[in-house]
């Protein structure tokens, strides 16, 4: 499912009852579309989601003179990050060291209140606080402006696999 409208000011903003859906290649100025998508189980770590999110989102994309893509994860329990996406070393180095940052509980000592989904489950909250739920990119000419070694991250901290779902938002003026 997807809901999307243009608009040229405020005013032409749908209420939040309407149900009308805009092709937004049809208006003027510019439009915003959203996007729920899956992100396939990934373990405990950080991966590098550049190509799943473009594949995507490929047709949204596609038109966009100048924009930006929002992408929002539903979760508390994982972040997403523009990071380095050439050396799989520095995904590795970034987990280890927010393990080192956040300690988890595995003695069972009592550090943290929020412990009843196991030992893992708080410090995946501070890490998603510290790193973030969302991340913001530029589109130019229908494609992502990253930087020359940028990618969009995913963390999962949590030691279970979990289906994670992202909004994505798509804004622009289109072509």
């Amino acid at each position: 499912m997807q809901t999307h409208f243009g608009c040229n000011s405020h005013s032409q903003l749908p209420s939040a009852n309407s149900t009308q859906v805009v092709n937004p290649s049809t208006m003027p100025g510019p439009t915003y579309s959203q996007y729920p998508l899956s992100l396939p189980s990934y373990p405990r770590g950080s991966h590098l989601i550049t190509s799943d999110i473009t594949s995507q989102l490929s047709a949204p994309l596609k038109g966009v003179k100048a924009g930006l893509l929002h992408l929002f994860l539903q979760h508390t329990s994982c972040a997403l990050s523009l990071n380095e996406n050439y050396d799989s070393d520095v995904r590795k180095d970034m987990s280890d060291s927010l393990d080192k940052i956040v300690e988890e509980d595995k003695a069972g000592k009592g550090i943290y209140r929020h412990d009843a989904e196991g030992s893992d489950d708080m410090p995946a909250h501070i890490k998603s606080s510290l790193i973030g739920a969302s991340v913001s990119i530029p589109i130019t000419n229908g494609k992502l402006a990253l930087g020359t070694w940028q990618g969009i991250w995913f963390l999962e901290f949590r030691d279970g696999k979990h289906r994670r779902k992202v909004l994505a938002t798509v804004q622009g003026e289109r072509e």
